[in-house]
């Protein structure tokens, strides 16, 4: 799987929960059904969210792109779809072509701590995706703990 590929899938994903929660909204105002049956839509759509977000910092780091970039990347998903035209300009730019970076070249930035530390884990694939996971698992818990968005 290559950043471009799960990139791809991660912003198509946060744009279909974005979907499924809007419909939902609509059909609650239209229909009147209880408010309680969009529990689970926005559970999902909160969780892709999150996913998503995880990922773009991920690949903004394999791929170097620069901080306001990266940033950029995540503050899409607050959008409904605006991951997708987010991830066409990158591609048309060639910021998501290439392989994750697993060993160091001969670039300066590959012999900062950093870089070390994200290809240790870029070559270590399921503990990295575990340990996304359970930063994905916590912020989502401590979110539910908060409430939902606009409060209750």
């Amino acid at each position: 799987m290559t950043p471009k590929r799960l990139y791809l899938i991660l912003s198509i994903a946060e744009a279909g929960t974005w979907t499924l929660l809007i419909a939902g909204l609509i059909v609650r105002a239209t229909a009147g059904i209880d408010p309680s049956a969009l529990f689970v839509i926005g559970g999902l759509h909160g969780f892709v969210f999150i996913s998503y977000g995880a990922t773009a910092i991920l690949v903004a780091i394999n791929q170097r792109w620069h901080f306001l970039v990266g940033l950029l990347a995540v503050m899409t998903a607050i959008l409904p779809y605006a991951t997708i035209p987010f991830d066409i300009v990158q591609s048309r730019r060639g910021a998501l072509n290439g392989d994750w970076r697993l060993e160091a070249t001969d670039d300066p930035r590959d012999r900062h701590w950093f870089d070390r530390f994200v290809r240790w884990f870029l070559n270590r694939p399921v503990l990295l995706v575990l340990a996304i996971l359970a930063a994905i698992i916590l912020i989502f818990c401590v979110l539910l703990l908060a409430g939902p968005p606009g409060g209750r």
